[in-house]
Parts: C-alpha cells; sequence; structure tokens
C-alpha cells in the first residue's frame, strides 16, 4: 500500500473541482488552511481506520519458504559520523541506546544487554512507499519490555526515535504513538534472516513497527525519547520525511 501524498490528493481535489487545484499546487500546499485541512483528514484517517482495525491486529507472518532472495536497504546505508563509524569499527562493543525523556528510569543500554533480554523473532513482509516490497525474518527485544524497564510516565504520548545518520546534515528520526509502541510486533530488531543486523540495514539496531510503511522502520537507532508532543523535535511533524517531503505521519496498513 503506497500512502497519498498532499501534493496527489491536492490534485485529486483539483480534478473533482473542475481543474481549478491545476495550476499552482505548490502554492496552494503551501497555503496554512490547506495544510491544516490535509492534517485533519490524515487524524481522520488514522482514527477510521483504528475503528475498525482491532490495535492489537497482528502483521501477516511467513514461513522461511516465503523469504525473499534479495531485500533492498531503504534509506541510507552507511551513516557518515566519526562516532557512529567508530562504534561499527568496535563491533558496537561500547555502543549504548539512550532510554530517556518521560520515563522514570533513563536506561543505556549495551547491544550485549540488549540481546540478553527476550527476543521475538517473526518473518514479515516490508513495504516500501516508493512501491517495492520483501519478506524478512526479524529478532529484536520486544520493545514494550524496554518501555516497561523504564518506566513511562503517564504524560508520554510519543516515542521519538533518534537515528545515527543523516541526509544533508539534517538528523534522521521518526516517531510512533504508544498504541503502536506496545504492539506485540513492534521489535528493536538486533538480527536479520537469522545473522547479526548487516550496517546496510541499520546496525546495531533498527526498529521494526510491522503495521506500518517502511519508512517508519527506523534504522542506526540511538536513543528513543518519550514525549508528551512531536512540535518541537525537528520539524514537528513527526520524522524526516514527514518534515522534508510531506509524508503521512500515520502509515498504517
Amino acid at each position: 500500500m503506497i500512502s497519498i501524498t498532499r501534493r496527489r490528493l491536492i490534485g485529486s481535489l483539483g480534478m473533482g473541482a473542475g481543474g481549478l487545484l491545476l495550476s499552482g499546487c505548490d502554492r496552494i500546499a503551501a497555503s496554512p488552511k490547506v495544510q491544516s485541512v490535509l492534517q485533519l483528514g490524515e487524524g481522520l484517517t488514522m482514527r477510521a481506520q483504528r475503528l475498525v482495525t482491532d490495535r492489537t491486529a497482528l502483521a501477516r507472518e511467513f514461513s522461511a519458504a516465503d523469504m525473499s532472495p534479495v531485500f533492498r536497504t531503504n534509506g541510507n546505508d552507511m551513516p557518515e559520523s566519526d562516532e557512529y563509524q567508530a562504534h561499527a569499527a568496535n563491533g558496537f562493543a561500547d555502543w549504548r541506546l539512550k532510554v530517556d525523556g518521560l520515563v522514570r528510569r533513563p536506561l543505556a543500554l549495551s547491544l550485549a544487554q540488549i540481546k540478553a533480554m527476550p527476543a521475538r523473532t517473526q518473518i514479515t513482509r516490508h513495504d516500501c512507499v516508493e512501491g517495492w516490497s520483501a519478506i524478512g525474518k526479524w529478532t529484536g527485544l520486544p520493545l514494550k519490555l524496554a518501555l516497561d524497564a523504564a518506566g513511562l510516565l503517564p504524560s508520554a504520548r510519543y516515542l521519538v526515535f533518534h537515528c545515527a545518520d543523516d541526509f544533508d546534515g539534517d538528523p534522521y528520526y521518526e516517531s510512533i504513538d504508544l498504541i503502536d509502541a506496545f504492539h506485540p510486533q513492534t521489535i528493536l530488531a538486533w538480527a536479520m534472516n537469522d545473522r547479526p543486523l548487516s550496517i546496510g540495514h541499520g546496525a546495531p539496531l533498527r526498529l521494526r513497527v510491522e503495521r506500518q510503511l517502511g519508512y517508519k522502520q527506523a534504522k542506526y537507532v540511538m536513543r528513543i525519547e518519550a514525549t508528551d508532543s512531536l512540535r518541537a523535535i525537528g520539524g514537528g511533524k513527526g520524522g524526516y520525511w514527514e518534515d522534508s517531503a510531506g509524508y503521512q505521519w500515520y502509515a498504517g496498513i
């Protein structure tokens, strides 16, 4: 499933109104009124989907025979920061996952500690917004267990995943709400296809939130921040692609 972009939605509205919006789409899209209408529509879509779908319903899981022989990498292949490259050269022995923000017990977990915690393995399909899909096997820590260890405060509403990679100096980040965070298939994956996660696929740790499109599956996760709002983070829309390209924040499938 490919999400409907703001440009496509505006274009379709224009066709329905006799083509009035076919010219000057960019200028119209920049209008605060249009943006507010689009954001309202996105919120209604999210709420409508959750009304007709069990919040704990599982994404389809496949057998080993269904796994794709080739699984493309999405996004960056290698973060350029000196810190990340030093961690990679050292086998991530000194790397730590930070869990902080609106939590009672901030955490700094080593990869060894994460691997020693209970793990979940699932074979699922990755659906990219660009139109390709692949089936892979993921093993990792259920995100719920990390959140339970940190102790979310009642004011927490979202989780922000701060990553080691960037695009032209703009740090990559993504976010989900607590409904998706506590979903049983949402994991912090450290292995893919029974091997340690490769750098191209997000080593040492990437998010798998299987009920959403591929751009929500943040790679190179360095820090998880619990927050009550997304407004002050990045461009305020909840993710790098949401800020820079108008992707929908809620990418449920």
